[in-house]
């Protein structure tokens, strides 16, 4: 497996590229925009989503869709609410044998499903795989050392993924459970803005602490609920990437989280950014799964009505404060 196409050219996205070109891959970058792929093309950065990083020489970027679904590897790095649309549009250049690979973490808002989930709805005759993990785009991009969980049934395809994209630097390591690999990664974009409140608003360290490992009970609680193993969860995809997301600024979940803390307005907060902020569109969803299967999931709740239900952030945490003591093994904050 040699072409290599990456759907989404904001950071992440542009990330993997890099990665991929230098694994030996002919890289096509797909962007929406023409004048984007133009750019990227002429000054061989992308100055939009992630400055100051050059591109590996050989990456092409591209505004054609038909012409990236052309590939033995699609990484699917688009926003979790868009993958339904673009997938549409992308099946009918797509061959049955092209690999799809979903980088991005969410839940979609609407149907309450996982990317697996969305991505057989639209094309389920090919390959799907699962990479996730504690990744930050410009560490990638600058070849500083990471891994991720690479998640797929067919331990043959996951094996030649992971020659392809696989790096010294970047160590994918593979596994079966598809769905644990994803659970992790759209319930940390949520616990990551509580987080980033508590730090806004100046809760203290101990609080922080707290949150990241009651939210950790509430991602074993919902795993366990859709089938995933915990140990998948305790892994690179789970407690990994909340560790990290949970614990950086440089975080787009956690800044936000921030922001509202110190009493910023979200709509405000948003129109000053360029990329998407998966947890806001991901809590619904989580809060919508909670109560479908009747589990205690009340960081992530608090999150959700902070951010859709007009809730001040004062009083979600007071809220959360006033809830009652319990066993430590038992649901709930």
């Amino acid at each position: 497996m040699t072409k290599v196409s990456v759907i989404g050219a904001g950071a992440w996205g542009t990330a993997l590229a890099i990665v991929a070109r230098k694994g030996g891959n002919d890289v096509q970058l797909w962007t929406r925009h023409p004048d984007h792929a133009d750019a990227l093309n002429r000054e061989k950065t992308n100055r939009k989503y992630l400055e100051n990083v050059p591109l590996t020489p050989g990456i092409v970027a591209t505004s054609d869709l038909a012409r990236a679904g052309d590939a033995d590897i699609l990484l699917l790095v688009v926003p979790a609410q868009q993958v339904r649309g673009i997938l549409t549009q992308l099946k009918p250049s797509l061959a049955r044998e092209t690999v799809l690979v979903m980088c991005a973490k969410g839940i979609e808002q609407d149907s309450g499903r996982l990317m697996s989930e969305v991505i057989k709805d639209v094309t389920p005759d090919n390959p799907l795989a699962i990479l996730s993990g504690p990744n930050f785009a410009k560490e990638i991009a600058a070849g500083l050392p990471a891994a991720a969980t690479l998640a797929i049934s067919d331990r043959e395809i996951g094996e030649n993924l992971v020659k392809a994209i696989g790096l010294p630097t970047f160590r994918p390591y593979l596994t079966d459970d598809i769905v644990g690999a994803q659970i992790g990664g759209a319930v940390k974009n949520v616990l990551a803005i509580a987080c980033g409140v508590v730090s806004g608003g100046k809760l203290g360290e101990n609080a922080r602490a707290a949150l990241i490992t009651r939210g950790m009970a509430e991602i074993l609680r919902l795993g366990e609920k859709l089938g995933a193993r915990a140990e998948t969860l305790m892994g690179l995809s789970g407690l990994g990437d909340l560790v990290l997301t949970c614990s950086s600024p440089a975080s787009r979940n956690f800044s936000l989280g921030a922001a509202l803390g110190q009493g910023d307005i979200l709509g405000e907060i948003l129109q000053q950014r360029t990329a998407v902020t998966e947890g806001i569109y991901t809590a619904s969803a989580i809060c919508r799964l909670a109560e479908k299967f009747n589990i205690e999931m009340p960081i992530c709740c608090a999150v959700d009505e902070i951010l859709n239900g007009g809730v001040a952030v004062s009083s979600a945490v007071e809220e959360l404060l006033a809830r009652p003591f319990r066993d430590e093994r038992l649901a709930g904050f």
